[in-house]
């Protein structure tokens, strides 16, 4: 793309804003499914242009449906889809270092933030997005210290950390198996 080529302007911004939706499902659901097609879209022509829309669509998605009747399952469904069809299309795109580690970064922070929780799927993806062992094993270094203490048998941190299954995608993705098999082991000692 050259610099007098304009970028897209994603029409699902002006949808995905902070409690955007009531308490019905449907028309949250066929919101989520035309941002997913207008990201789909871009991603034939401009790769790294969709994954930067995937980021801030699944920054978007939890603040814009927390008030969504969720209790038939349906929307989380939604969003689950949503997450395995955008996580594809960040980690095909071809970024470099610095966009990447943000990606990472804003992924990680509206994980941490999103309260019902609606984007927690995308934990399992983290070596994925990841894209490469090196930043994967970064990843899991990082995340690791809080994994471990409320993955032992005496959790100090009350037994809930938003990125553990993250930690466990991203020491697969590095291919650190024996860690892995140390933190699921240590978590089954009663």
């Amino acid at each position: 793309m050259t610099s007098s080529t304009p970028r897209h302007k994603w029409t699902f911004k002006r949808q995905f804003r902070h409690r955007a939706f009531g308490w019905r499902s449907q028309p949250a659901i066929k919101r989520v499914r035309e941002a997913v097609s207008e990201i789909k879209k871009v991603a034939r022509r401009e790769p790294q242009l969709a994954a930067e829309g995937a980021v801030s669509f699944l920054e978007r998605v939890s603040p814009a449906i927390d008030r969504v009747d969720s209790s038939s399952g349906s929307m989380g469904s939604a969003v689950n889809k949503a997450i395995v069809a955008l996580v594809a299309i960040v980690a095909r795109a071809d970024a470099d270092d610095k966009t990447r580690d943000a990606w990472l970064e804003r992924l990680y922070q509206a994980h941490a933030d999103d309260a019902i929780p609606y984007i927690e799927l995308l934990a399992d993806y983290w070596g994925e997005l990841c894209v490469t062992p090196e930043r994967a094993s970064a990843w899991a270094d990082r995340l690791l210290r809080l994994t471990r203490s409320v993955l032992l048998p005496e959790p100090t941190l009350g037994g809930h950390f938003h990125g553990t299954s993250m930690c466990l995608s991203a020491l697969y993705r590095a291919e650190r198996y024996d860690e892995i098999i140390e933190l699921v082991a240590s978590d089954r000692v009663i």
